[in-house]
């Protein structure tokens, strides 16, 4: 036999002995089933084992499974919680009855910056930085932000200043934008709010009506209960012709505000809508937002903008911040935002939101018809003879070019 005859007959039975020692380890196994645990149903009888001195102490590694599992016992058990304290969100609800270890404590998002969260834990008056549990995911939720300003959470502490979100409750509003990279999804902005205040100015910059009626679009789709504040009204040669702008959504019982932070018309019935309640503010930079809430709430340091040459707002706040008034409730002060899409929503359900067209278009000739260039076309008389405000059915227009079909 030659030399290399000589080391594939080594190599030949090299092979054939580690495969015989595998077909032997695998047939020493011990049965399929035998012993086994079911480890969903014995978790929690772990638990039971850690006070045990009798017991090994081991770290144990939570499977993404199971964290996943707890976490829902915790938003169930935390929900309970706040529905025996009352419909309205408690801050200070009590879960002391809930082992910390596993459930955490409740608290509200009250700052988003970039991966860290400021959150109000509750009773204890303490607000702690928190970071987000890794496992926590946006994915099949429709919005590109695990957390958002508003949002009731669960957390636990690592014994110093800081904290982790191990949950996020269900929220019963949200206000959301699309967003910036991933146009089918949304930006959530501002989560569990009560009311949706539209700030525009009537001048500096000028009023545009179809900003306000993407928002009011906006407040109805998510749950928001919207109130239109004009702003700047010192600026009108004639008040009467703001009025008479505003008039259409008068007459459809939206309720709207005529104010002026500079002369202080209108602060007194803005002060009394925003008591009590938790309210977005919304509209482009420049308005007066900021303004607003300081001569609301006098001493209240925020900042304050300019507008540009070019007649439209300086950005000036830069993040989402929820805000404690004096007089009770909660102010979130948002982002400038120039443009503001809707998501998700397609042309055909348009109309549903102009309650003044969907009420005249069941006379149109064509069931399909999008109310814009379809001869017999009920809206489009009913814009001619006045029944129908001319800027609104403009804004209509405007927003149905933006939609999908």
């Amino acid at each position: 036999m030659s030399t290399r005859e000589q080391k594939q007959w080594q190599h030949h039975e090299a092979a054939k002995t580690m495969r015989l020692v595998r077909k032997e380890i695998k047939h020493n196994r011990k049965p399929k089933g035998e012993n086994k645990r079911n480890r969903i149903n014995d978790r929690w009888d772990d638990l039971d084992s850690l006070d045990d001195p009798e017991q090994p102490q081991v770290e144990r590694i939570m499977p993404r499974g199971d964290a996943r599992a707890r976490r829902a016992v915790a938003t169930a058990a935390l929900a309970k919680l706040e529905s025996l304290a009352g419909d309205e969100p408690d801050h200070s609800a009590d879960a002391s009855m809930l082992p910390e270890a596993i459930f955490g404590q409740p608290g509200v998002v009250i700052e988003v910056s970039s991966s860290l969260c400021r959150v109000d834990a509750g009773a204890s008056g303490r607000e702690l930085i928190c970071g987000l549990r890794g496992s926590l995911s946006a994915h099949d939720t429709g919005f590109t932000n695990v957390v958002a300003v508003g949002d009731r959470v669960i957390i636990t502490k690592d014994g110093s200043e800081r904290g982790v979100i191990e949950a996020v409750l269900p929220r019963r509003s949200v206000l959301a934008r699309p967003d910036v990279f991933y146009g089918h999804l949304q930006q959530a902005i501002v989560a569990n709010a009560d009311q949706l205040l539209v700030v525009a100015s009537w001048r500096d910059p000028i009023i545009w009506l179809e900003l306000i009626d993407r928002y009011l679009i906006a407040a109805e789709r998510h749950n928001l209960r919207p109130v239109i504040c004009v702003n700047k009204v010192d600026l009108a040669q004639d008040e009467a012709i703001c009025r008479k702008t505003l008039q259409p959504y008068l007459d459809l019982g939206y309720r709207v505000l005529f104010t002026s932070a500079r002369t202080g018309v209108g602060i007194g019935e803005l002060g009394d809508i925003l008591r009590d309640k938790t309210t977005a503010l919304a509209g482009m930079s420049g308005v007066g937002k900021s303004s607003l809430l300081a001569a609301v709430q006098p001493g209240l340091q925020l900042r304050t903008g300019t507008v540009s040459e070019c007649g439209e707002g300086r950005h000036t706040t830069t993040q989402v911040t929820m805000i404690p008034l004096a007089m009770g409730g909660y102010v979130v002060d948002t982002p400038g935002i120039r443009e503001f899409g809707l998501s998700g929503l397609r042309r055909p359900e348009l109309a549903q939101f102009y309650p003044e067209i969907e009420v005249v278009a069941h006379g149109c000739r064509f069931g399909n018809c999008s109310h814009l260039h379809e001869p017999g076309c009920a809206v489009q008389a009913a814009v001619q003879d006045g029944r129908v405000s001319e800027a609104r059915y403009h804004s209509y227009r405007k927003i149905y070019a933006d939609l999908p079909d």
